[in-house]
């Protein structure tokens, strides 16, 4: 006895009771971890659903790796780092145990890039070279190791011109991440700022100023917040064309997608204050 009482179970006569509800949740974060194999997407997703813990608080990587390791689930007590048989009810069966322990088992590398490989092409269909010529999502495999790039037609069309001007391939993540950053960076400029303004009241006339300017300073909460799917959606909204050239990128704002996104951005923190 003593300590915090984990999720799953409340104290009743000094003796772990099951808290239905609660284990529940824990049962659909084992299974929902061997379904997705990142610690890090099912912690999205538990936050994007508003997931919290037995004190409180959102479930965040660090809560979720100490239940996926905790033998307490399993009906066990654990003592000076030996289990023993419990007295209390399992709420995890050794087979779900088992699937876990073979997930954790991998290395955090291959199952980053596991991650990766299933995680939507963000910039699909909106990034071209400097010479117009678009560049497509492509994945090589070395070892066990997966690495996502954004490749030009050409390249792909003519294997032989590698090393040439006309054969473009860039590591998809450091792409993506420059341009989140250039979204990021623009949305606080008053150029666009005001463009977003513009575009949002004309979508809904009752937005007022105050709310878009928090809504564009609240974006990288909301970015974080998004499942893949959802941020290439959103992606998708805000970019019309990302531009790479041997200068450098330039990342073009669609207008009328600012509006929408912020619009979406604006209702939930409404809702909230309402």
């Amino acid at each position: 006895m003593g300590g915090f009482v984990p999720m799953g179970y409340d104290v009743v006569g000094r003796k772990l009771i099951i808290n239905e509800t609660e284990a529940r949740a824990i049962k659909g974060m084992f299974e929902r971890f061997v379904e997705l194999g990142s610690a890090t997407l099912l912690t999205r997703e538990l936050v994007a659903a508003g997931a919290l813990n037995k004190r409180g608080k959102a479930i965040d990587k660090g809560f979720l790796y100490k239940a996926l390791n905790n033998r307490v689930y399993l009906g066990e007590a654990v003592h000076k780092g030996t289990s023993y048989p419990g007295e209390h009810q399992a709420i995890i069966d050794q087979v779900l145990w088992d699937k876990v322990r073979s997930v954790l088992a991998q290395s955090p590398r291959t199952r980053a890039g596991n991650t990766r490989a299933k995680t939507p092409a963000l910039l699909k269909g909106l990034i071209f070279t400097e010479k117009g010529i678009a560049m497509t999502p492509t994945v090589s495999k070395k070892g066990s190791r997966l690495y996502r790039y954004y490749t030009s037609m050409d390249a792909i069309r003519n294997r032989a011109g590698e090393n040439t001007e006309t054969f473009v391939r860039l590591p998809a993540g450091m792409v993506e991440t420059a341009v989140v950053q250039q979204i990021r960076t623009l949305l606080l400029t008053p150029e666009v700022t005001a463009r977003a303004i513009e575009a949002a009241q004309r979508e809904c006339p009752e937005i007022e100023q105050p709310d878009v300017v928090a809504a564009l300073t609240g974006f990288d909460a909301l970015w974080e917040s998004l499942f893949p799917a959802e941020q290439a959606r959103i992606a998708r909204l805000l970019v019309e064309r990302v531009t790479v050239g041997s200068d450098g990128m330039a990342v073009d704002l669609r207008t009328e997608g600012l509006g929408s996104v912020v619009r979406e951005m604006v209702t939930p923190r409404r809702e909230m204050t309402a």
